[in-house]
């Protein structure tokens, strides 16, 4: 358990490596002039400061906080994804019947059928994931630099492969065409199954009761679809997100002309019975302005990382691994044989996908 979180400190450690040592070289910089060429009116007063301070936290606190519901709604709804779609295989598993035939029809046409339905379902939740990861404009935490390092070693399935070679073992030709030749492919998809259930009414291999309980899984499943992608095309504010991250900057920029005088002034005091410690005391100014500042900017940043819930960082909702796994429990109630399932997407570095 140590060792754990010590790799987990040293992660976070790694991840604000070049902003850590920016904040390191900054403060040594003006404690040198203060030191060395005593420019003693090289400071700002600690009220005005203090004002921006608190003013920095409130607003990266409330940023921290609407990130986390974010990505809590987002979870939440996929969770609702996971049960949805295990009670979708089971109702068409028993809904489709020939109970209600005017002619017999066999039991491998029935399976059939049922096999169909349940394989549309997954490349609706293939199309539905592909949706999810595709970039917005707005989302840009994946452009730094760490961040850039980090995707070396953990990418999303969906950019090592395409959806329609994803989507290819689950349609049939004609369903392939039709999807592919729209903007929202997910939701032709949920069409598809809409139309299929109504033709299966039609021969009567589906009881209308059942008919209209089925349709209600569809409907559920584009509530979901919706509340997915309202999050997906509706960006955390701008103007909350760009102006926090511009007033935490000036706040940590104008810190060391507080801190370091602060140190000195102290030092002086030390100075008067330990004469060498004081002249020297102003350099802690620089590890604990370093702390400082690393846990505004450090903050911020984890605000900005989860603003986005399926941009495809390592914080995000995993839902590539959620869809892989109602996949394998819908094909192994299907009886297919282990082999023939997909297995699970690996973790990497403690970080599902």
């Amino acid at each position: 358990m140590y060792t754990k979180k010590v790799y987990k400190a040293w992660d976070m450690f790694k991840w604000t490596r070049f902003e850590t040592l920016l904040f390191l070289i900054f403060s040594g910089i003006i404690a040198s002039l203060y030191f060395f060429l005593d420019l003693h009116w090289l400071k700002i007063p600690w009220t005005p400061l203090a004002l921006i301070g608190t003013a920095v936290a409130f607003v990266i606190g409330f940023q921290n906080n609407s990130a986390y519901g974010r990505i809590w709604e987002a979870r939440k709804i996929w969770g609702g994804v996971v049960n949805t779609s295990r009670t979708f295989g089971m109702f068409v598993q028993d809904m489709v019947t020939n109970e209600y035939c005017d002619e017999n029809i066999g039991k491998k046409e029935i399976e059939k059928e049922i096999k169909a339905l349940t394989y549309r379902h997954i490349a609706w939740m293939v199309a539905l994931r592909y949706s999810m990861r595709a970039p917005k404009p707005w989302e840009t935490v994946m452009n730094e630099r760490s961040n850039r390092e980090w995707s070396k070693y953990i990418q999303p399935p969906e950019r090592l492969s395409t959806l329609e070679k994803d989507l290819e073992p689950y349609l049939s030709k004609q369903d392939m065409e039709y999807t592919l030749s729209k903007g929202n492919k997910q939701t032709a998809l949920l069409y598809l199954q809409s139309h299929h259930l109504r033709q299966l009414k039609e021969k009567g291999l589906i009881w209308e009761f059942s008919f209209l309980q089925l349709e209600g899984i569809l409907e559920e499943l584009f509530t979901l679809q919706g509340k997915s992608e309202r999050i997906k095309n509706f960006p955390y504010p701008r103007h909350f997100a760009t102006l926090n991250h511009y007033f935490m900057w000036v706040f940590v920029l104008l810190l060391p002309f507080a801190l370091v005088p602060q140190f000195a002034e102290i030092g002086n005091e030390i100075a008067q019975k330990f004469p060498v410690i004081g002249h020297y005391f102003l350099w802690l100014a620089i590890p604990f302005y370093v702390i400082v500042s690393w846990v505004f900017h450090t903050m911020e940043r984890i605000g900005r990382t989860g603003e986005n819930p399926f941009e495809g960082s390592a914080n995000d909702v995993p839902i590539s691994t959620i869809a892989r796994g109602i996949e394998i429990d819908l094909r192994q109630n299907l009886g297919e044989a282990l082999d023939e399932i997909p297995e699970q997407f690996p973790v990497i570095y403690d970080t599902q996908m």
